[in-house]
């Protein structure tokens, strides 16, 4: 078993549980920590025994773009749900969401969140 990380994926959405979320829009980030077990032995180098994380973009990118969630816990576990039906071979999927311009009375870098699956 190995590791595969994507951080920063960087889009914007317009997640959050207040109207002006919605009609503003935000950044958000997310971070994929994938433990994949390949259906072939690594010497192989074959493509189709592991995670294409160019695929596996596509599929981050189609969620956090799509429907609006009021939650980014929600956000993070249809990500890590999405990726793992997509990717047999993905034993464990560790999804954050980053939202750095939460509505929150005061000074923060981001606030953050992060889900596995299966549990």
């Amino acid at each position: 078993m190995y590791v595969i990380r994507m951080k920063n994926c960087a889009f914007f959405a317009t997640h959050g549980l207040l109207d002006e979320e919605e009609k503003l829009g935000q950044r958000f980030y997310v971070d994929a920590v994938l433990h994949v077990e390949p259906t072939k032995p690594l010497e192989a180098d074959a493509m189709d025994a592991t995670v294409d994380y160019g695929v596996a973009f596509s599929v981050i990118e189609e969620i956090i773009t799509g429907r609006r969630h009021f939650l980014i816990e929600t956000l993070a576990h249809e990500v890590a749900k999405s990726l793992s039906a997509r990717f047999p071979q993905i034993q464990r999927a560790e999804i954050t969401v980053r939202k750095p311009n939460a509505p929150v009375r005061g000074v923060l870098d981001y606030v953050e969140v992060t889900v596995a699956w299966p549990r």
